[in-house]
């Protein structure tokens, strides 16, 4: 995972900004956005709710995908998701 703060040098296939969603409704636009990509691709998402971190990585372990880096960014509100063979 990468330093509070600092975006990592990650090149995303996609950018989903899911705001100020918050618990089920953050899930439901998380995957319907990751719907939209292939496996091994990686999304860029921003989501400032804060249970978002503990929700994002969650359902990403549930669902087989890669939580790349969590909690970077302004406001640490930037994950990077690697769509795993399962989603």
């Amino acid at each position: 995972m990468s330093e509070k703060n600092q975006l990592p040098e990650i090149i995303p296939d996609a950018v989903f900004d899911l705001g100020e969603l918050g618990c089920g409704d953050l899930i439901i636009a998380l995957l319907k956005s990751m719907r939209t990509l292939e496996s091994g691709q990686i999304a860029e998402i921003h989501a400032v709710d804060p249970g978002a971190p503990v929700d994002i990585a969650a359902w990403c372990n549930m669902k087989g995908n890669v939580l790349l880096a969590d909690c970077c960014g302004e406001d640490n509100a930037y994950f990077y998701i690697q769509k795993g063979e399962m989603s």
